[in-house]
């Protein structure tokens, strides 16, 4: 394992030199050292690869549940060993290496930052978290010790609690009075925010180990009654602006605009956004851009218009090819799960991520291709990494499979109402917001969210008890555009939204209930563990039946 600490602003090393003769011992003048290191702008390094690092596993959940196409024909193939090398090189030789270099080397009695090391130490509780629930048991205990190139992996349930506790050390540090401030790029420096992602966060952790934890109940119904968690206006993003060069600071996903193509967007959950209920989801002109209002015609441009559904997409009566397989389907044009075949010339037809949250173009049906970098919102995005929306939704899961005390059924139309709110208010702030407020006027959106809410709490009226939380995981997923992260801890958690579209292929391998150790890992560390035999070795906390049978 690589021993570096750097930066995008300015180059961090750890300087060995060798005495040769009676020269002296020096440091270079070209070299950062503790005595000379800004801490903002180390910390500004782990904020900002932060983000790049939840957007790599975010778009890998994402795929896997459906909220985007995966474009390949199983799943062995699509998740192979070098899948998350790059998420594993962000996270031990940048983030954890620059979080030790601040906690251990800048953070010094002479100079107390103790914000700086809160804010730290909340990052480093995420990405210790985002490991252990993407590869299991990960190296932490020896691995950023530069004199151990060959670091052991400590348990799953170890890093964890490791995580829960920097959580609990973040709380105490946000506490102690400093004037020494960071560049904050989330928060901007807003303490109770602050405070109240900690909580959230430890509702997270206790919410993901309620299989294996059984104070996990307990804990969750404390936590709700301090009612201390993210509210409206608390959510916790990364935001992005819209230059395009020196550095580039669009959001990723803004990426597709002007060269065409880019991720196809999912068949299944396009599905849900515009037939599932029989009228549309109000944010589905915020989440996607169609660039023809017109379902194509041509199968040399969507070769499944030339083709049968396969027979286990008829036996299940899954969506296949279009969202709505009509002469009057209205251009939503993406693929589906699973679907490996080459790219046709449709680039500027098939349908684009939208201005939320990629910072792209409101669909107003103006039907026309995205072929500028200077389109929508220019890449002014965010990641959506938790919101207080999703609160609801993890308080919702709580009440109804722990018996936390509280109203699921209100808590699912909180949640609803203020992810829309908040998709809505994003994209009226933003240089879009003369065109999305012309053509949806504040009291026509309001009036769809309404008739939303309205029609939910219809069906949660309706629902048998065992179906209840598929309705909350349906409706947490519907919420949970641009954030795989928590889908796919969803999903294994719960196994729901069940009844998920399967891959084309009949047999498309075993679902990924975690990943193979990245091969920048066990080819190079003498000491790392077999690599894993197959896809479906599950995470400490996923305590699920073991297979495809459960969760696809």
């Amino acid at each position: 394992m690589k021993r570096k600490i750097y930066s995008l602003i300015v180059a961090f090393a750890m300087v060995f030199a060798t005495s040769c003769g009676d020269l002296d011992l020096l440091d270079s003048p070209n070299e950062v050292t503790a005595s000379t290191a800004d801490p903002s702008w180390v910390l500004n390094n782990v904020q900002l690869a932060y983000a790049g690092m939840f957007e790599g596993i975010s778009n890998t959940g994402a795929q896997l549940t459906r909220i985007l196409s995966q474009p390949n024909v199983n799943y062995q193939n699509a998740y192979n060993a070098t899948a998350l090398n790059g998420v594993w090189s962000t996270s031990y030789a940048t983030i954890l290496s620059d979080i030790k270099f601040i906690e251990t080397e800048l953070n010094t009695p002479e100079r107390p930052i103790p914000r700086h090391v809160a804010i730290a130490k909340v990052i480093k509780a995420m990405v210790l978290m985002h490991l252990v629930d993407h590869l299991g048991d990960v190296p932490y205990s020896k691995a950023l010790n530069p004199a151990d190139f060959f670091p052991t992996v400590d348990s799953a349930a170890d890093v964890y609690k490791v995580a829960l506790d920097e959580l609990v050390a973040a709380r105490a540090a946000f506490a102690i009075p400093t004037a020494a401030l960071p560049t904050d790029l989330y928060f901007n420096n807003n303490l109770t925010r602050w405070q109240r992602l900690v909580n959230t966060l430890e509702l997270k952790y206790y919410l993901n180990t309620k299989l294996v934890n059984s104070g996990s109940a307990a804990r969750i119904a404390a936590l709700v009654a301090e009612d201390n968690l993210l509210k409206e206006g608390d959510d916790f993003v990364f935001r992005y602006g819209t230059s395009q060069t020196n550095p580039d600071s669009r959001a990723p996903k803004f990426g597709q605009y002007g060269g065409g193509g880019g991720a196809y967007q999912s068949t299944f959950y396009m599905f849900h956004l515009t037939e599932a209920k029989g009228f549309d989801d109000p944010r589905v002109r915020y989440y996607l851009y169609r660039q023809v209002t017109k379902n194509p015609t041509d199968p040399d441009k969507l070769r499944c218009l030339g083709e049968i559904a396969p027979g286990h997409y008829l036996a299940g009566g899954f969506p296949f090819c279009l969202p709505d397989f009509s002469p009057t389907g209205r251009g939503y044009w993406g693929r589906d799960h699973l679907n490996n075949e080459g790219i046709p010339p449709d680039g500027f037809e098939r349908t684009m991520y939208g201005l939320y949250p990629a910072g792209g173009r409101f669909d107003d049906n103006s039907a026309s291709p995205v072929n500028s970098p200077l389109l929508g919102a220019g890449g002014a995005g965010l990641q959506p990494i938790m919101l207080s929306a999703y609160v609801d939704f993890m308080v919702a899961e709580a009440i109804q499979t722990l018996g936390v005390p509280g109203d699921a059924k209100a808590r699912v139309a909180s949640g609803i109402r203020k992810h829309m709110n908040f998709v809505r208010a994003f994209s009226t702030a933003s240089s879009q917001g003369a065109i999305v407020t012309a053509f949806q006027p504040n009291n026509i959106f309001n009036s769809l969210v309404d008739s939303y809410i309205a029609a939910v709490n219809t069906e949660w009226d309706a629902a048998p008890a065992n179906r209840k939380m598929n309705l909350i995981a349906r409706e947490y997923w519907l919420s949970l555009f641009g954030n795989g992260v928590e889908s796919y801890n969803l999903h294994r958690r719960t196994g729901q939204p069940d009844k998920m579209q399967p891959g084309l292929a009949v047999d498309p391998g075993l679902f990924p209930r975690s990943f193979l150790y990245p091969t920048d890992f066990v080819v190079t560390n003498k000491n790392a563990p077999p690599q894993k035999a197959n896809l479906g070795q599950r995470v400490f906390w996923d305590t699920n039946p073991e297979g495809n049978g459960w969760i696809n």
